[in-house]
């Protein structure tokens, strides 16, 4: 096993790795993944020295769970940390019911319903523990109360409540209790996080894609709210679902779609300076989120064993000083941004 930098998770005793596994690929968002696979997948990461892993009930309807714990459950205990959310509870079809927006690669005969209440955290926590045959889970994480999920400021607004007027008193107590040693949120926004920083005491953030190489749209309020606060930032999505991993290539995707020209046009532009500097764009933008002081972790997704190992490599690449004064000067970063030394 690899030794990779520790952070902590804001005032709490958790150490994680500055590189941890996100678990959304191996529930089968993207594509199909037979089980063995994503065992190996998880069990790599581990081997290449990674100790944050997270996962959701709602990564495959349950099977990123399933399989996060196969690989994770006979591990020492204290060797990792994991984090998994809250917001949707599974349930069981009945007998000839189907779902109209079930999505592909889900465990078959569940379907998710949202519940952000005190109840609906305690079962969607138990349910998670029975999923993953693992007794502890050390972060756990409010999922999806943002706009980019619901599409509706109403229904926003009725499930951010919910949450603040129940399904926060479930974990707090939790983690009073000592049962969970974090809580924190999970969102695609950076100004909803903020949103729930000011309304509630959160250890973490799980910010997917708002704070990357690509955009630093949190930098203004969000990042400074979370460093007066105490929170830490865990980066999620740091190649904006792909974009930044490989280019701006055919078939590249920018928050799971298809890349508007302007994104594709910033990216080549940040791409050619990482080649300019001989710094692989997946190297670069997986260690420039790290040099903000809120950021704990990031947690890239993975398709295969490559691709974890491949990442833990990047972590490892020298970047020169220079790449990020050029981007500055091109005007392809924000020059209030933490910069690697």
């Amino acid at each position: 096993m690899t030794a990779l930098p520790r952070r902590r998770i804001g005032r709490t005793a958790l150490d994680v790795t500055e590189l941890g596994l996100g678990g959304a690929p191996i529930g089968g968002f993207r594509v199909t993944i037979p089980d063995a696979d994503a065992v190996a997948l998880v069990n790599a990461a581990y081997d290449a020295g990674v100790n944050f892993f997270d996962t959701s009930p709602f990564y495959g309807y349950g099977r990123s769970e399933l399989r996060m714990g196969a690989a994770l459950r006979e591990k020492p205990r204290a060797s990792y940390v994991l984090s998994t959310k809250i917001g949707r509870v599974m349930r069981t079809l009945r007998p000839g019911e189907t779902v109209a927006d079930l999505r592909p690669n889900c465990l078959p005969g569940f379907a998710p319903t949202f519940d952000y209440t005190y109840d609906g955290v305690m079962r969607s926590l138990e349910q998670s523990h029975l999923r993953m045959g693992i007794s502890r889970i050390d972060v756990a994480l409010v999922h999806d109360v943002d706009f980019w999920t619901t599409q509706d400021r109403a229904v926003l607004e009725e499930r951010f409540r919910t949450v603040m007027d129940s399904g926060f008193r479930a974990l707090d107590e939790l983690r009073r209790a000592g049962v969970i040693g974090a809580i924190g949120i999970g969102l695609n926004e950076s100004d909803t996080s903020l949103r729930f920083l000011q309304a509630g005491d959160f250890d973490c953030v799980l910010l997917a894609g708002r704070y990357t190489l690509l955009e630093q749209g949190a930098l203004a309020d969000f990042m400074p709210a979370c460093v007066q606060r105490g929170a830490s930032v865990i980066l999620g999505g740091p190649f904006n679902s792909g974009i930044l991993a490989g280019g701006a290539k055919p078939g590249a995707t920018y928050d799971y779609a298809a890349v508007p020209p302007a994104i594709a046009e910033r990216a080549q532009r940040i791409e050619a300076v990482c080649a300019r500097h001989r710094v692989p764009l997946a190297a670069a933008a997986l260690q420039f989120p790290l040099a903000h002081p809120a950021v704990c972790s990031v947690i890239p997704g993975a398709l295969s064993i490559a691709e974890v190992q491949q990442n833990a490599r990047h972590m490892q690449q020298p970047i020169p000083p220079d790449l990020w004064a050029e981007l500055v000067r091109e005007g392809l970063l924000d020059p209030a941004a933490p910069v690697p030394a």
